[in-house]
Parts: C-alpha cells; structure tokens; sequence
C-alpha cells in the first residue's frame, strides 16, 4: 500500500466504483463490499480487497465512499454506521435528496463517523477521478484532502451544510434528465407521425451546436442504460422541489419516462434509427390503452 494513501472502503461496487477503483489503482488501500456476488468478484482486477461482509470492509477504514443505488442510500448509511471506527469520513456520493441525506448523516453522526454530502456531477466514464464532485458538511475540507490523495482531480467545497451539494445536483438533474425524457417522447412521437427527420431539422434550424440526431441518440442511449437509475434519482428530485414547495409536475413524469424505459432493459443499438426501433419493438413498452 502507498504510505500517503489514506485507508479506503467502498461500499457499492457498481459502475461508479469499478471505474473509479480501476483508476485509482488502489492495491493494499481499498477494500470493498457490495451485496452482489458477483460485482464483489469483479473486485481484486480493479485493485480492491473483495471483503467478506460489510463490517470487515469498514474495519479500520479512514474513508467510505458510499456508491449505491438512491433508494440503497439511507439504508446503508443507517445499518452500517455502527461499524465506522470513531472519526472516520463517510463520502455519501449517492443521488438522493437533501433531506435524505440529512436523515443518513444524523445516522452517520450518531455513531461517531463524519458524514459529508458529495455530488458526482457528470457520468463517471469516461471522466473517472476527473469527474467533478461538489462536496459539503463539516468535514468538508478534510474530505477533499482524501480524495485528492486517492486520486480525484475536480473537487470543490460548496459550503458546511449537509445537503447542500445534494441541492445542487438534485435541481440541476431536473434540465438534465428532464431533457432526456423529453427526448424520448419527442422522438417516438415524430417518428410515429413519420416526421422524425423533419422535427429534428426544425429543431436543428434554431440551434446549431450539436445535431438532434445526435443529441437524441444520446439522450437515448443514457435511459436505455441508466433510466432505472436515473428513475430513482429524479424521485430524490422530486422530494427536493416538493421541500422547497415547487410542484414537481415535470419531474414527477420525468420519472415516467425514465423508468419506462429503462425497464425495458434491452443493449442499446447504435444509432439512433435503431434505438427508437428497438424500444418499439420491446414487448415491455407502454403504451396508452
């Protein structure tokens, strides 16, 4: 192990922690527990020491990033907080709301860790470390220092405040996510009309930078692969904007979308021709009675 490397957990061992493990290149300081067997085997190519349960991967541990799935969040945080050693630096980097976090972050405290609110704020790959990640809460600072150390190179405190952070990603994700469920009901609806290429050139008259064929395939492409993620997300979007007492009427069907079509679970083809057809065709598609 790297003598200037702090003692790293990771709980969760999904895509983000895979390409971040593989990245860092973290031998002898990472070891990592998820409740999939088969994600924990994938564990020691990346560099990371498969623990046998969650206590032994937290023994010891000076830093967690908690990576699961949102509604995995506050679960976590509460049943495995009574394993931190007294100090130790809980990076919530989950997708949820800022209440959700202050509720993990009372759980977190309570058993003598420090919790710190971290938001991912781009797609982990390809950035990897280079992802941006805002981070907020009293460790804030320390927290960053860690990170550094372990590799992550865009990292910005946002303020002391747990949810903070959260706040910022939560809303911005309503544009971000929203636009990819506009897409999809944009797309299929036109190509349903037969006037898909020209919405899209109409589209493309008034805006220039990059092509909505382009745009769509993309925006597609995320929901096919991550719309049941995203779909969880958005409902942590959706309990931000009801705190603030902003009906989350777009955000609510936002989710719709989402987890309509990332239920589909189908391999995104290439193009975007080729995607609108496939979710067509998927016998799991919804459509009105």
């Amino acid at each position: 192990m790297s003598a200037h490397l702090p003692r790293l957990a990771l709980i969760g061992f999904g895509e983000a922690g895979s390409t971040f493990a593989r990245a860092g290149q973290w031998n002898g300081a990472a070891t990592g527990w998820d409740i999939r067997e088969e994600r924990r085997a994938l564990m020691p190519e990346c560099g990371v020491a498969a623990a046998a349960d969650a206590e032994a991967a937290l023994d010891g541990a000076a830093i967690v990033l908690s990576l699961v799935t949102a509604d995995s969040a506050l679960p976590v945080a509460s049943d495995y907080a009574r394993w931190l050693s007294p100090g130790t630096i809980w990076c919530d980097m989950n997708s949820v709301s800022p209440e959700t976090k202050r509720q993990a972050a009372a759980k977190v405290e309570e058993a003598g860790g420090r919790y710190v609110d971290v938001a991912v704020m781009a797609p982990v790959d390809p950035k990897a470390l280079s992802v941006p990640l805002l981070i907020a809460g009293a460790a804030a600072q320390e927290a960053m220092g860690m990170l550094n150390a372990l590799g992550f190179a865009n990292t910005r405190v946002v303020g002391d405040e747990v949810g903070r952070a959260s706040a910022i990603k939560m809303i911005r994700s309503v544009m971000v996510k929203g636009l990819e469920a506009l897409t999809a009901e944009l797309v299929l609806a036109a190509d349903s009309a037969g006037v898909l290429d020209e919405v899209l050139a109409s589209l493309d008259a008034s805006e220039k930078q990059v092509s909505w064929a382009e745009r769509a395939d993309y925006n597609l492409d995320r929901m096919i692969v991550h719309g049941l993620r995203r779909a969880a997300e958005m409902e942590e979007s959706a309990k931000t904007l009801a705190g603030l007492n902003i009906a989350p009427m777009m955000t609510e069907n936002t989710v719709n979308w989402q987890q309509t079509i990332g239920e589909l679970a189908i391999s995104p083809p290439k193009g975007l021709r080729a995607k609108i057809d496939a979710i067509k065709a998927s016998p799991g598609f919804k459509r009105p009675n």
